[in-house]
């Protein structure tokens, strides 16, 4: 059985600061980023600091879906 977790993520990027933002009407999770959507790096920084948030090592998770739009699907392995 699969423990794997997949979350649904509306990404701000540009933010003074990488941190949760709450939540969406829909059940997106709200994620504000500090990196710009920039050759990856405000999704570099969304999977490491999901990473950590969830305890996970950094390669446990992966983007579904969304690479260049902000809502995106995330896959974390457990």
């Amino acid at each position: 059985m699969s423990r794997d977790l997949i979350l649904k993520i509306k990404v701000i990027p540009k933010s003074g600061r990488t941190e949760m933002a709450g939540e969406m009407a829909d059940g997106a999770l709200k994620v504000r980023v500090a990196a710009p959507p920039e050759k990856g790096k405000a999704n570099a920084e969304l999977c490491a600091f999901l990473a950590k948030h969830y305890g996970v090592p950094r390669n446990c998770v992966s983007i579904m879906s969304g690479e260049t739009s902000p809502l995106k699907h995330i896959r974390i392995k457990r």
